[in-house]
This record gives C-alpha cells, structure tokens and sequence, in this order.
C-alpha cells in the first residue's frame, strides 16, 4: 500500500531512496527555495518521478528563504566554494534550519492527504556539516510530528548511519540512472566537478560514474 511521501530533491541520495521505496511512497515533493541548483535538480526530480508512475509536486518557498535567508547556496548569494567537502568551505552553503522547514510543511501535507509516514534521504556524511541533518535533531522531530498529527505522522530516515558511497551502492544494486539526477550546488549545464558536492559526488559513485563533469 502507497501510504508514504518523500521530500525529493532530484539529487542523487533521494533518487536511491525513491526507487528503493517506489512501493511505498504515493506523492514526492520537491521544493523551490531559490538555490542555484534548483532548476537543474526540478529536472530530474521530474523525470524520475514520471518514470516510476509517482505523484510528484513542488512547492515555492522562494519569497521566504530565497530573498531572506543568507547562504552561499542561493541565488542571493555569493559564489559557491571549490574543494573538498569539509566544514570551512561547505559550511558556507548551509541553509538555516532547512530540513526543519521543508519537514515541518511535509508533515502537514502528509496529514492533510491522509498519508502515513515521511521518507528523508540525509545520511552520515552530511552530520558534519548540516545540523538539521544529525540524529541528533531528526530524533526529536519525529516525536514531535507524531506528537502535533492526529495520524501520528512518522518521518523516517534509512540512510541516516551509511555514508554516500554506501547510498551509492544500494542504488547501483536497484538499477538507479545515476546519470539522471543532480548534485551540483553551481547550477550550470554540467556538473562543475570542483565543488564540494561534485568531489563527494565523485567518490560516491567512483567505479561507475556516468556524470558529465567540466
């Protein structure tokens, strides 16, 4: 029985998760927050989900985070760093309280079309760098969406103690086109393969990597 939805980017670790659980999720949800990928990530969202026979839609946040939040990541913002993902550079491109937004609108979207549970794709790479990523704050946000529902909403998060290259894996084990999702914060028509996202991108998937990078 379809009684779940996804928070769907078009990257690469929600693209494993909505393949692995395609018998489970009945609508995916992307959301424009006026980052300089989202385009480029809308795309793909929109072919994978077409694919797969998925309700997918996105929902505009982009007059509230896009203009008034402060991230390199945004198209307000400055330039988006080259190198390795680590803290000193990446941090940078952290979008306040993220998760928690787009979390807390899903949970009530869920509700509202009389679904059970919520599919998250953070994993053990990101805890470093993103708080709203950790256990730490997922864990007492599923209490508190189960405490706020009369459905007794449930977010679950599969991948929260693998790494990206373990996401990988899974996903070349389910046949995952790779080569149709995104992961470049800059935005462009190809993958930039200098930023952090594109190395750990590259790492990932190392072995067989189809992406085009220049």
């Amino acid at each position: 029985m379809k009684n779940s939805l996804i928070l769907y980017s078009g990257g690469m670790d929600s693209t494993v998760l909505l393949y692995h659980k395609r018998e489970e999720i009945a609508l995916a949800v992307s959301f424009n927050y006026g980052s300089k990928h989202n385009d480029r990530e809308f795309y793909y969202a929109a072919l994978n989900t077409k694919k797969l026979g998925i309700e997918h839609v996105k929902l505009d946040l982009s007059d509230i985070i896009g203009k008034h939040f402060s991230s390199h990541l945004l198209k307000t913002g400055s330039e988006i760093p080259d190198g390795h993902y680590q803290e000193p550079i990446m941090k940078q491109t952290v979008v306040p309280f993220r998760n928690g937004i787009m979390l807390s609108i899903a949970v009530g979207l869920a509700e509202s079309k009389g679904l059970k549970q919520i599919y998250l794709a953070n994993h053990f790479g990101d805890h470093a760098i993103y708080p709203d990523c950790t256990s730490a704050f997922i864990e007492p946000f599923k209490e508190a969406a189960k405490a706020g529902t009369y459905e007794k909403i449930e977010i679950v998060s599969p991948y929260v103690s693998i790494t990206k290259r373990d996401i990988a894996l899974i996903g070349k084990d389910l046949d995952v086109p790779f080569k149709y999702t995104w992961s470049c914060y800059k935005g462009k028509e190809h993958h930039c393969g200098k930023c952090g996202t594109c190395v750990e991108r590259k790492e990932a998937l190392e072995g067989f990597d189809e992406t085009v990078y220049t």
